[in-house]
């Protein structure tokens, strides 16, 4: 290979982190690569709530762009961004093993950690809103299922990267914000950091949340030979599933569904939901699967929770 590797990546401090990671195991197949930097349009309004921008592949779009115009030979996303109907033309070449893929409460301070900890300590009043804890996310996923089970909390929109996220809790009244564990714990944000931090083992994350993938053009064999050696299978499977899911309800960003792939053995286990938007209503299905018989459990899953009213909710 004559020329580096051309990486896209958003300009993002995590995006960086994980476009950095690609480059890292290129360079160990002995391959040089370089970074191409692109602004998202997520990236340019940080205001609107995602679920109200109406823009499928906000943070993906313009990489995908830049990889048809041969502007760079792969571009590297946050898997969860990514559409489940991919841009014409693209494939994915690889998903890197997954890491933390849940969700969690960064907290003001030790008496809002409390209040999620011991939520019937609270006493006051519902009615006055100036009282009520409060928490912030630009996701509808996290603001349902929070309020699903914490009916009495307020939510606020926050939107920007994850510095900017934190810069934006530490200057207001919020108790806390939710963040994806895999963006904090890959920039080294521990709790001495940040203030206190609660895993929401409870809250089931976005399709595939945690997974970093690469994308290329379809037929760029020297490509996806290249990413082939860095791809991992499990993590395949696992979020492919969880897409599929998402596909088959024909969801979005604008739609709270929540699913989780997890191997046990020679079986795989998915937790799914979809939330009404208010949280007053959840739907929640399980199931377990042999490991061959992946291809088939999205599918399942889908009718399932349809059957049990799920389009009510979408």
């Amino acid at each position: 290979m004559n020329q580096p590797i051309r990486i896209g990546t958003r300009e993002s401090q995590l995006a960086v982190w994980q476009a950095d990671k690609v480059k890292s195991l290129l360079n160990q197949q002995g391959i040089d690569a370089e970074l191409v930097f692109i602004k998202s349009e997520g990236d340019i309004d940080l205001v609107t709530p995602l679920y109200e921008v109406g823009v499928l592949g906000i943070f993906t779009k313009t990489l995908d762009i830049a990889l048809l115009q041969n502007r760079i030979d792969i571009a590297v996303h946050s898997y969860k961004d990514v559409p489940t109907q991919y841009a014409k033309n693209l494939q994915i070449a690889a998903i890197l093993p997954r890491a933390n893929p849940y969700d969690l409460l960064v907290c003001k301070n030790e008496a809002a950690a409390a209040l999620v900890r011991h939520p019937n300590t609270f006493t006051a009043s519902q009615d006055d809103e100036k009282s009520l804890p409060t928490i912030a996310t630009g996701s509808i996923r996290r603001k349902a299922q929070w309020l699903h089970r914490y009916p009495h909390y307020q939510v606020e929109n926050l939107r920007g990267n994850v510095n900017l996220r934190l810069e934006k809790l530490h200057r207001s009244n919020w108790h806390g914000a939710i963040f994806a564990a895999a963006g904090l714990e890959r920039l080294g944000f521990e709790a001495d950091k940040t203030g206190p931090q609660i895993t929401l083992d409870w809250m089931l994350p976005a399709p595939a949340q945690g997974a970093i993938a690469v994308a290329c053009r379809q037929g760029d064999e020297e490509m996806l030979a290249v990413c082939a050696q860095f791809n991992h299978v499990e993590t395949q499977i696992c979020t492919q599933v969880e897409r599929d899911f998402l596909r088959i309800l024909e969801g979005g960003c604008s739609t709270p569904i929540g699913a989780l792939v997890t191997v046990l053995g020679d079986e795989i286990r998915f937790t799914g939901n979809i939330t009404a938007t208010d949280g007053s209503e959840q739907i929640t299905v399980f199931h377990t699967e042999k490991i061959e018989n992946a291809p088939l459990l999205a599918n399942k899953a889908a009718q399932d929770i349809l059957a049990k009213g799920a389009d009510r909710l979408l």
